[in-house]
């Protein structure tokens, strides 16, 4: 009997490299918020989404915990084993890996968030809970294909757990929270309708994908999938030596990022593009530091320049610019290099 088809390589995605660097920046920072892929089909999509998880190392986790929580952060562990943490009680520790959850579009609320046994509360005096979507996600990547069908009330929920890295329940009087910090990925067909801009606004960066117009790069996307279907663990032998560079690349950027810094400068020509690109609100101008930050650290680097900025402008402004209702909205990059650059010479 055949073995499983080993996972298509990320790094043997030809093309797409907005989007390949916008799943490894909420990688390397799961606070982001999260990625939107908006594109026709198959333009790798989902691929890429199922392919990164290959290229994280394994972690440490509660053994039979089922949020997985890391035995060595106790800021984000569920009350059981926070209880076990205060009374220094051991926590077995075993190794696990990184996994996609899938959200299907049929998902109910209670199937997302989890439900509360409201009787046995009454008559026990205890919270008996049973998980949802949400707690198999903790420390995993949530998967959203087709983002856009889903109800809004299911898409906001999820947002605000992404935003807030908990997952609240209430009945009748009774609630109940734990973690639920995932890295959110959406996926979607623009041609089966879009996503409301206040709920296109929650995730952190959108990516717009096409089919590649190059005929030389056509051609080795042909190529690499036929040599995957004929023999997949010979074709991901072949790409191990880029996907390990990329495992560690990785790897560094995580350790690096909490001494990334930034100038005063840096602050202000956020500030200024967002009012520039006439975006609502304040969530671009974090995001766009945030970004930059990450950004810098992929990049092997422990202070943003302004090409960061730049870099993370094109990834986090686009979808929150204003459209008019028979218009798109344009993104102009030079606008945004404009007032970079009368920052820097100020």
């Amino acid at each position: 009997m055949k073995n499983a088809k080993t996972v298509y390589p990320f790094t043997a995605i030809v093309g797409q490299e907005k989007m390949k660097k916008a799943l490894m920046l909420n990688v390397i920072n799961p606070l982001l918020g999260g990625v939107l892929i908006r594109g026709e089909k198959g333009t790798a999509k989902s691929t890429a989404v199922r392919a990164l998880v290959e290229l994280l190392p394994k972690r440490t986790q509660v053994e039979g915990c089922i949020f997985g929580c890391d035995p060595h952060d106790k800021s984000s562990m569920c009350s059981k084993c926070m209880g076990k943490a205060d009374k220094s009680q051991e926590l077995t520790e075993v190794e696990g890996k990184m996994k996609v959850v899938d959200l299907p579009v049929s998902a109910t609320e209670d199937r997302v968030v989890g439900t509360l046994d409201i009787e046995y509360a009454i008559k026990k005096g205890e919270k008996r809970f049973e998980p949802g979507i949400l707690a198999q996600a903790n420390r995993n990547i949530l998967y959203v294909d087709e983002v856009n069908l889903l109800d809004d009330h299911i898409v906001d929920v999820l947002l605000d757990s992404a935003a807030m890295g908990v997952n609240t329940i209430e009945r009748e009087g009774v609630s109940f929270f734990h973690p639920a910090r995932f890295i959110l990925v959406g996926t979607m067909n623009p041609e089966e309708g879009d996503l409301r801009p206040q709920l296109l606004d929650r995730f952190c960066m959108v990516v717009d994908v096409i089919g590649e117009r190059d005929s030389q790069k056509r051609v080795e996307v042909i190529k690499n999938r036929l040599e995957y279907e004929k023999d997949s663990e010979s074709f991901a032998q072949k790409c191990e030596p880029q996907q390990q560079d990329m495992r560690n690349r990785i790897q560094k950027a995580q350790k690096l990022l909490d001494e990334v810094t930034y100038d005063e400068s840096i602050l202000e020509m956020a500030a200024k593009i967002s009012i520039e690109m006439e975006v609502d609100g304040h969530r671009a101008d974090i995001a766009m530091i945030k970004t930059a930050m990450t950004i810098a650290a992929f990049n092997g680097r422990d202070k943003v320049s302004s090409s960061d900025l730049l870099e993370a402008g094109e990834l986090v402004l686009p979808h929150r610019m204003k459209r008019t209702p028979f218009e798109g909205s344009i993104f102009n990059i030079s606008k945004v290099k404009d007032v970079i650059e009368r920052v820097n010479e100020a």
